[in-house]
């Protein structure tokens, strides 16, 4: 396949990268933030109560004769 040049970084990489070393503080706020919303210890019966406990939905609720019966 060749070489395949690495070397690209995108506008956004760079001003995110300048931004990052300016406020050295972002970085534990974004791995605060992530802990917060993200990374989540899964139970795995909570996981099986919740997929159980779905309510079928209608083949099609867009159709023009659904009346939400």
């Amino acid at each position: 396949m060749g070489d395949v040049n690495t070397s690209y970084v995108s506008d956004h990489t760079k001003w995110m990268n300048e931004q990052l070393e300016q406020n050295p503080a972002w970085g534990e706020d974004q791995k605060a933030g992530r802990a917060l919303w993200w990374d989540k210890k899964q139970d795995i019966d909570t996981s099986t109560r919740n997929a159980t406990s779905k309510v079928a939905q209608k083949p099609y609720p867009y159709d023009v004769n659904f009346f939400g019966e």
